[in-house]
């Protein structure tokens, strides 16, 4: 899909076309097409296993395997695939799509990503289905393209890595975006029909840690694969919305804890005990190394009667296999309370500043 700006009064009415948003005379050839980085299938050499990804809204946006792109391609129309898979375009105000009103989603013809709200959709008069913001940032790559003997941005499936169209800074407010789609790029989901499993969010479940400094841990807790957030905050003690301030002077019993949002599809609440033990002392009583006071306290708590059972079972395991020699496991196991966030400023406080929290 295309943007030129036009510099003459005259234009052939295919030069015109292509201002619109793009050429229906089908893909450019292999030397024509320059992106910025791979196109199709996002992951390290289109191979091998990948740190699982998820978007803000909650989705997995793991990129995904040849494997799986061979899977669906044989389900996909020969249009949808040479759109998909070879950034095909469709000739103009022929979509299915492009000039429709009814409410619903519109996700990845090939992955089920949600990709657009109708509510997001305009009609801007180009001939491609148009909209002015995605449904999360998060599922739709942007990436360089050179083709044609112009740069454009063009758009992405941010799961399969497949061909949507391209945007433009031509659209209405707030965002002041174009988004150009081709229809057969696309699946539409009326909201009056339940999303199907590809294009709803992870069935995430919850877990709390405390174990000292919230940086360190949810820095920790961060990395792990399968990990969906990991939020710090405040928790365990007797005074609604504390600050900081408050938690640091030691006098509402809050501890520094960290929320953790993971998929028990690829986490398992035995692999975060695991990882819990392994980043921070358990056998320090109100520290950890130089922070002192009951806000660094070791505690665990369990979002569930299944987890609380399950934590103390892991304790009284370690315990017994002198995984601290002769010193005791002093983390304690409680129903987890309300959850109160932290400030701004503590959030992702390793991922903005360098640094790091070990033993």
């Amino acid at each position: 899909m295309m943007h030129v700006r036009v510099r003459y009064a005259i234009m052939p009415l295919l030069a015109l076309l292509l201002a619109a948003c793009g050429s229906a005379a089908g893909p450019a050839s292999t030397a024509e097409r320059q992106h910025d980085g791979a196109r199709v299938n996002p992951t390290p050499n289109g191979k091998g296993p990948v740190m699982p990804r998820y978007s803000k809204s909650g989705y997995d946006i793991t990129p995904w395997t040849d494997e799986q792109i061979a899977a669906v391609r044989a389900r996909l129309t020969p249009a949808q695939a040479k759109i998909a898979f070879d950034a095909a375009t469709e000739a103009p105000f022929c979509g299915l799509y492009t000039d429709t009103t009814e409410p619903g989603i519109y996700v990845s013809v090939v992955s089920g990503l949600p990709l657009f709200r109708s509510t997001a959709k305009f009609h801007s008069g180009s001939g491609w289905a148009s909209f002015f913001e995605p449904f999360d940032p998060d599922h739709v790559i942007e990436r360089a393209d050179r083709s044609h003997g112009m740069v454009r941005t063009e758009i992405l499936d941010a799961r399969s890595g497949a061909h949507l169209g391209h945007v433009f800074d031509d659209g209405p407010p707030p965002t002041g975006k174009r988004y150009c789609l081709n229809s057969d790029a696309l699946a539409f989901i009326p909201a009056s029909q339940s999303l199907p499993p590809e294009s709803r969010p992870v069935a995430a479940e919850t877990a709390y840690f405390a174990g000292g400094c919230f940086w360190g841990v949810e820095d920790h807790f961060a990395r792990l694969p399968g990990v969906i957030d990991a939020v710090s905050g405040y928790m365990g003690g007797h005074t609604a919305n504390p600050t900081y301030q408050d938690v640091c002077g030691d006098e509402t019993g809050h501890a520094e804890t960290v929320k953790v949002v993971y998929d028990p599809a690829r986490m398992t609440y035995a692999d975060l005990l695991k990882a819990f033990f392994a980043m921070h002392d358990p056998t320090t009583v109100d520290r950890q190394g130089p922070d002192v006071g009951t806000q660094y306290r070791s505690v665990i708590f369990a979002a569930t009667p299944e987890q609380a059972a399950e934590a103390r079972a892991y304790i009284e395991r370690l315990q017994a296999a002198g995984q601290y020699g002769k010193r005791r496991i002093v983390t304690q196991v409680e129903m987890a309370p309300t959850f109160y966030e932290a400030e701004a400023y503590h959030q992702d406080y390793h991922a903005k500043h360098g640094g790091s929290c070990r033993l």
